[in-house]
């Protein structure tokens, strides 16, 4: 429970991103047939992989939209959250749980997509390789793999000086806070440091510290180690920033 409950206080919130999805999900659909999709005024379907689909931001909205979404992520917990809000909003989601270096399914898809700095988690080039190698395997005839990257890796500058302000939730009256408190540059990878706050009903506190370390990677990096594993670069695509989050920039990749 507290796996799924810290991902949806940190993550769950963020959805300056979802409009970019759902652009490429319609983009990437196949032609609506007369008097069905068109007429419901949904998109042309979609058949979209969503990689580190957590407990299903991403997947769930385009699932709503009527895409057929596949959620692949190595958390059995966050999969299974996953599916109760699937169920309890009427959506079909197959889920996934499997490391984004190693997995095979038996379908391609017309989009992959990697949302939220999802591939500077795996470990470094070598786990990117994996990566993209699976997801090549993975693409349809046409298909488009997109991958954000975060803009910025760097400690708070002059402009942010202080750390963005704490993710909070109450529920039945304990109030849970995830506050950021630090970027650590560790050479190739950033340290990103956060503490954990539980505050009982009567006051009482218990905090704990997170890390999350994410890979330094480029846009250009990316593109060169993609073009090493059989996909063509795009024009990428950007996502503002927000207070509470960094931009990023979405590499658009094609077999």
């Amino acid at each position: 429970m507290s796996e799924v409950l810290w991902h949806d206080i940190e993550c769950g919130s963020y959805h300056l991103d979802l409009p970019l999805w759902r652009q490429l999900a319609a983009r990437q659909g196949t032609p609506a047939r007369p008097g069905s999709e068109r007429r419901r005024g949904l998109p042309p379907r979609c058949t979209v992989l969503d990689v580190g689909a957590g407990a299903g931001r991403v997947a769930l909205d385009l699932a709503a939209l009527g895409h057929e979404v596949v959620a692949l992520d190595r958390s059995p917990p966050l999969l299974a959250a996953l599916r109760r809000r699937a169920d309890d909003r009427g959506l079909a989601v197959e889920t996934e749980a499997a490391d984004a270096r190693d997995f095979a399914l038996a379908r391609r898809f017309a989009l992959v997509v990697v949302p939220m700095q999802t591939i500077q988690l795996l470990g470094g080039s070598a786990g990117r390789a994996r990566f993209l190698a699976c997801a090549r395997e993975h693409l349809a005839e046409g298909g488009l793999l997109a991958i954000a990257l975060a803009d910025a890796l760097e400690a708070f500058d002059s402009e942010h000086d202080h750390p963005p302000a704490p993710d909070l939730r109450e529920i039945d009256g304990v109030v849970y806070a995830s506050r950021p408190i630090a970027i650590r540059d560790l050479g190739a990878r950033a340290a990103i440091e956060r503490i954990r706050e539980v505050v009982q009903r009567d006051g009482a506190r218990a905090a704990s510290r997170d890390v999350v370390e994410l890979d330094r990677v480029s846009a250009d990096e990316l593109e060169a180690e993609a073009a090493a594993n059989g996909l063509r670069a795009q024009a990428p695509a950007r996502i503002a920033p927000s207070d509470a989050y960094v931009g990023s920039t979405v590499v658009m990749l094609r077999a």
